[in-house]
């Protein structure tokens, strides 16, 4: 949620110990910030998935705890707008931007259906709003400044509505929204899912054209969120009001075909952030590079001859 002001495990690790397949063990549990003596082995380890080593142990970066966290809940007409302001908050306040969440209305609409409890933030289901979230240094107000990055936003129409949290309790209300997402999908039930990303600029274009190419199929409910601040988006197709998930399985593959197709014509990633696994060893196959596949298989045959670490995962 806040690769955006902290970065991702690539810039949080500083260093790693790794078992590997013959027992021998890298003691590279270094602190450093800059050490440029060889090859980045920390960096290939990291998203490997089990295949090259198995790691034991871990260094970390920390980071201290903002003074002050406000958060806010706004309403915006398209994507496009999401982007904008997401530019106009970082205008206001730099790096202290630790979160911006693109979500639906039809988000909303799943929570509804399937967790009545869950307070619903708006009177008029919108169809796009955004989570921002800001960690202010000690003797700024991060609510006051949300409030005036949304007097700002209103005059150039980037919003139309908004809450900005008064209390830790009301900041927890908002994320609640955010974080029950994928439990209201899995209630739901999802035809397929997807993790893409695609470059942060070109976030409302991918949604543009998936909602264009799904739009005819008719009897399907699209739910888009996910990390704007990082052009990470879970684009995630439902059966229509009524139906099931089992009466689209023999349409699961085109759908999953699509939206990848898409996402790798604007230059982005079939898997933004949960890996390969087992499940899209074809899809690293159809749209990875060849020298890069060709030389992962290479570096999996050195570091384990036989295959015994996570069998099947990444390169099958």
């Amino acid at each position: 949620m806040n690769v955006l002001r902290y970065g991702n495990a690539r810039d949080l690790c500083l260093g790693l110990e790794v078992v590997f397949a013959d027992g021998r063990i890298w003691n590279g549990l270094s602190r450093l910030r800059k050490d440029n003596t060889g090859y980045d082995l920390r960096n290939l380890l990291i998203g490997s998935e089990g295949t090259l080593g198995v790691i034991t142990a871990a260094s970390l970066k920390l980071v201290p705890r903002p003074a002050g966290e406000g958060t806010a809940l706004l309403v915006v007409p398209s994507p496009e707008a999401a982007l904008a302001l997401l530019s106009m908050a970082r205008d206001h306040m730099g790096e202290a931007v630790s979160a911006f969440e693109l979500m639906s209305g039809e988000g909303l609409r799943f929570q509804a259906e399937t967790m009545p409890d869950l307070r619903q933030p708006f009177e008029a289901r919108p169809e796009w709003f955004v989570l921002i979230d800001v960690g202010l240094a000690r003797g700024l107000d991060p609510a006051q400044a949300l409030e005036t990055l949304f007097a700002e936003a209103f005059e150039a129409g980037l919003v139309s509505d908004g809450i900005v949290a008064q209390n830790d309790a009301q900041r927890h209300q908002f994320w609640e929204v955010r974080e029950q997402m994928p439990e209201a999908n899995r209630r739901i039930g999802s035809v397929s899912s997807h993790d893409i990303s695609v470059p942060l600029g070109l976030v409302p274009e991918f949604i543009r054209r998936a909602d264009a190419h799904f739009g005819t199929m008719g009897d399907i409910r699209i739910n888009c969120f996910g990390h704007l601040g990082d052009g990470n988006l879970h684009y995630n197709i439902f059966p229509a009001q009524g139906r099931s998930k089992a009466e689209y399985v023999t349409r699961r593959d085109e759908i999953k075909r699509a939206v990848h197709d898409i996402s790798h014509d604007l230059g982005g990633s079939h898997s933004a952030e949960h890996g390969i696994g087992r499940l899209k060893v074809q899809d690293l196959i159809t749209y990875g590079d060849p020298v890069k596949i060709a030389m992962m298989r290479e570096i999996k045959r050195v570091l384990d001859p036989v295959g015994i670490l996570n069998p099947g995962a990444v390169l099958g």
